[in-house]
C-alpha cells in the first residue's frame, strides 16, 4: 500500500473521495467541490442520519464520492473513527476501488499527528493479506493507494504510521506462517535478517542447542526435547541510545504446541502455530523501532522451540532445574510457555534492564476472563502498570489488569521441588501462571502480558492480529519521556 498526505482534498488524483460527516458540525462543502456540484453534495450528505451510514455517488466533480456519517461531535472519538474507517475500507474493497482520498474530521481528544498514525495502522490492518501459499484463486486487493487529508498533520507522522504498520505486518506474517516453515531455526534467521537490514542499529545473536545447554537453560531444553526441531534462544538488540539501560521484551516462541504428553484436543490444534505470537511481536517491535529511529535501547529475548511428543519428551512428574537454580516439578506439559520464559527471564538479568515485559500466548484462562478484547496485564509495579495502561489508552490496543497477590503463590507449592509449573485445577490459571513467572523476576522491574485472546482471530477466518505491537510501540515512545 502506498500512503500520502495531501493539502488539497479536491485533487482528483484518486478514484474515490471519502468524506466523513459530523451531524452537528457544518459541512465545509466548498473545500471539496466546485460551486456547480455543491448543492448535490449537500443533498447527498443529508441523506445519511446515523453513525456508520454511507452513501455514494459514482461521479461527482469527475470522481466517485463516498459520504460516511461519523455521528455527533460528542460521539466522534478515537474508537468511533476506528469503526468508521474500518467500514469505509470494507466498502472500498468490495467496490474494487484502486485508490482513495480519506477526509475524516479531526478528533478533539488527540493531535492530528496521532490521529494520522492511527489511521494508517488501521488501514494497514484492514488491507492485510497473506497470499504466499495460494497457487490458484488469488484475490489480491486492488486498493493500492491511500491519501489522507488531515489539516495540521505532518509528513513525519505519515512516516511514523508507515513504520509502525511495517512492524505490525512483520508480526502478522511470521505468526500466520505454518509451523513446518516457521520453526525455531526460521525465527532465528528472521532475527539475523533484521540485523542485516538495519545493521547500524540492530544486532542479533542466535544460540543453538549446545550453547543453551552450556548456559544451563534446562527448562527450555526440557520442552524442546520431544521435537526433532532444535531449540533456539534469540537475543536481538535495537541500539538507539548508546549505553543506556535497555527495555527488555521477552517473547514466547513456541512455534507449534501439541501440548506434549498433556496433549491438546485435536479440534483447532492447527491454530497452535500461533503460540509464537509473543516472539513475532518482539521482532515486529524491533523492526518498527529501527524504522522510527527511536533514541532508546530495546533488547528482545526469544526462547523458541516446539512442544511435541516422542520417546524423549518431558513427562508429567519430571523435575527440572532452571537457569536460576530453582527446581520445577512439571505436572502439566501443556503449561510449557512459562517454562521457557523462566529461563529467558533469568537470562535478562545480565542486561540490568530498565524494565522487562514478557509477551506470551500463555493461558486459555485469559480468554475465559477477558475474551478477545483485552490482553491480560499482571504486575506488582504500580508505576509500570500505569505506563502500560496509558499506552493502551493512547494506542487503542486494550489491556486489563488482573491481580498478582501473594496469596495466589500457594497454588504453586510442590512437595518435591521448589514449585510446580501448573495444576490441573484451572481456577485463576492466568494469575497463577504469572505468579510462576514472577519467581524469576525478582532482580528487575517486570510486567506480564497474556495475549492468548488477542494475538489472532480464531476459527475459519483465522488470522494474526499483530497485537500487542501497537501497545508496545506506544509504551516505548512514552518511556522516552519518563525515567
Amino acid at each position: 500500500m502506498n500512503y500520502g498526505l495531501i493539502s488539497d482534498p479536491a485533487l482528483k488524483q484518486n478514484e474515490c473521495l471519502v468524506i466523513g460527516i459530523i451531524a452537528d458540525a457544518p459541512f465545509p462543502v466548498e473545500q471539496f467541490f466546485p460551486q456547480e456540484d455543491q448543492d448535490l453534495a449537500v443533498r447527498l450528505s443529508s441523506k445519511i442520519h446515523k453513525a456508520g451510514e454511507q452513501i455514494g455517488q459514482a461521479e461527482l466533480s469527475g470522481q466517485s464520492v463516498l459520504f460516511i456519517h461519523c455521528g455527533t461531535k460528542e460521539q466522534y472519538h478515537a474508537a468511533n473513527l476506528k469503526k468508521r474507517l474500518s467500514e469505509t475500507i470494507d466498502n472500498l474493497l468490495k467496490q474494487r476501488i484502486t485508490s482513495a482520498t480519506l477526509c475524516f474530521p479531526k478528533l478533539s481528544s488527540h493531535s492530528p499527528d496521532h490521529q494520522l498514525e492511527q489511521m494508517i495502522v488501521q488501514v494497514s490492518l484492514q488491507t492485510y493479506q497473506m497470499l504466499d501459499f495460494k497457487s490458484t484463486h488469488k484475490k489480491p486487493s486492488l486498493l493500492t493507494n491511500i491519501d489522507f487529508y488531515l489539516p495540521e498533520s505532518s509528513e513525519q507522522a505519515l512516516k511514523n504510521g508507515i513504520s509502525i504498520a511495517a512492524g505490525i505486518k512483520l508480526t502478522r506474517d511470521l505468526a500466520n506462517l505454518p509451523a513446518n516453515i516457521c520453526t525455531p531455526t526460521y525465527l532465528g534467521e528472521q532475527a539475523e535478517a533484521l540485523a542485516a537490514e538495519y545493521n547500524s542499529t540492530v544486532h542479533s545473536k542466535v544460540y543453538g542447542v549446545q550453547e543453551i545447554q552450556d548456559m544451563g537453560m534446562n527448562t527450555l531444553l526440557a520442552v524442546a526435547q520431544g521435537s526433532s526441531q532444535p531449540p533456539r534462544l534469540i537475543d536481538i538488540q535495537y541500539r538507539g541510545a548508546g549505553d543506556a539501560a535497555p527495555i527488555i521484551l521477552v517473547g514466547k516462541g513456541i512455534t507449534f504446541d501439541s501440548g506434549g504428553m498433556s496433549i491438546k484436543p485435536a479440534n483447532a490444534m492447527d491454530e497452535m502455530k500461533y503460540d509464537m505470537c509473543g516472539a513475532a511481536s518482539v521482532l515486529g517491535v524491533i523492526k518498527a523501532c529501527a524504522e522510527l529511529k527511536l533514541p532508546i535501547n530495546i533488547t528482545g529475548i526469544i526462547p523458541s522451540c516446539e512442544n511435541m511428543i516422542n520417546g524423549e519428551a518431558v513427562k508429567p512428574g519430571d523435575i527440572v532445574t532452571t537457569l536460576s537454580g530453582q527446581t520445577v516439578e512439571i505436572l502439566n506439559t501443556d503449561a510449557e510457555g512459562r517454562l521457557i520464559l523462566a529461563d529467558a527471564l533469568t537470562y535478562a538479568e545480565r542486561y540490568n534492564p530498565r524494565f522487562v515485559i514478557d509477551v506470551a500466548t500463555l493461558t486459555g484462562g485469559v480468554i475465559i476472563a477477558l475474551g478477545t478484547v483485552a490482553s491480560g496485564l499482571m504486575t506488582q509495579d504500580e508505576e509500570l502498570a500505569d505506563l502500560i495502561m496509558r499506552a493502551s489508552k493512547e494506542s487503542g490496543d486494550k489491556v486489563w489488569r488482573l491481580p498478582l497477590d501473594e496469596e495466589y503463590q500457594e497454588a504453586l507449592e510442590s512437595p518435591l521441588a521448589d514449585m510446580i509449573n501448573a495444576s490441573f485445577d484451572r481456577s485463576a490459571s492466568s494469575v497463577t501462571a504469572a505468579c510462576f513467572l514472577s519467581r524469576f523476576t525478582e532482580k528487575f522491574r517486570w510486567a506480564h502480558l497474556d495475549i492468548a485472546g488477542v494475538a489472532w482471530v480464531f476459527g475459519k477466518k483465522r488470522n494474526a492480529t499483530g497485537r500487542p505491537v501497537p501497545l508496545l510501540i506506544q509504551l516505548i515512545r512514552d518511556a522516552l519521556f519518563t525515567h
